[in-house]
């Protein structure tokens, strides 16, 4: 992707956000022992220039952990629920099939040190929860580097930022069908309401993260062109995804392989 249609699309002040592509996770390589949101990925990411998108999730005892799952069986030899475990057993697990353990979010602000953007996702599970929200404002408010976003699929997480973290930029994460098992919960209504950002005027994201196949479609498409928001694209894998990517937005997050 150009940088210099990447740049003609971004909004003032937040044109290092597109500037250049996003680590989906870190560059993780699970062949390689780098585990997705480790600090190995981190550093790799760091070393190949790419901005970094990581995953937080609420500990038992309210610390921010760097982690995707709501449960640790995939990426861990452990079992069960990230939310039942306090923060030093979680830091304590180490990630399958390498020598990583599960970072804090503090830990992992430490090791990046403002050096590469970074994008924090936030994780919800659509219940009105912002304890991660308001722990997550809290450790970034005391981060010398910069820069850094916040972003969330959930609506209600980002109209929160905008009072707890005004200064840090924020974004909605979406998509045109929200079919996956953690959006169960969620009537249809309420999924219509997030494929269409009936919530804008709320949550007044400052960007947009679209799921690259559903790219062409009214909601990104409006808020990149007529309103002038920068666009990044999820997941981005394959070939077809990439260019994709490159006709309908500013920049991709990216995984499996090195612009």
């Amino acid at each position: 992707m150009r940088d210099s249609v990447m740049n003609e699309r971004a909004r003032p002040g937040l044109d290092w956000l597109v500037a250049r592509p996003i680590a989906h996770r870190g560059l993780h390589d699970l062949a390689a022992g780098v585990i997705e949101n480790s600090i190995s990925a981190a550093e790799a990411a760091i070393a190949g220039r790419f901005g970094i998108e990581c995953d937080v999730q609420l500990s038992a005892d309210g610390q921010a952990m760097v982690f995707h799952d709501f449960v640790l069986d995939r990426l861990t030899g452990a079992t069960g629920s990230v939310a039942a475990q306090k923060a030093d057993a979680l830091a304590a697990i180490t990630l399958k099939g390498s020598e990583d353990r599960i970072p804090t979010l503090s830990a992992f602000l430490d090791r990046i040190a403002g050096r590469v953007p970074l994008i924090i996702e936030i994780k919800s599970r659509f219940n009105g929860d912002l304890a991660l929200t308001r722990r997550a404002a809290e450790i970034v408010a005391g981060y010398a580097g910069q820069p850094i976003v916040f972003k969330s699929f959930d609506p209600e997480v980002v109209t929160a930022l905008r009072e707890i973290a005004p200064a840090i930029p924020r974004g909605i994460v979406a998509m045109n069908e929200y079919a996956y098992g953690d959006y169960d919960r969620l009537d249809k209504a309420r999924k219509h309401a997030l494929a269409n950002l009936l919530h804008f005027n709320e949550s007044r994201p400052d960007f947009l993260s679209w799921k690259v196949t559903d790219l062409e479609s009214a909601a990104p498409y409006l808020c990149r062109n007529a309103l002038g928001m920068p666009l990044m694209s999820w997941t981005v894998r394959t070939p077809e995804e990439r260019e994709q990517a490159a006709r309908h937005a500013d920049q991709m997050v990216f995984e499996g392989f090195h612009p």
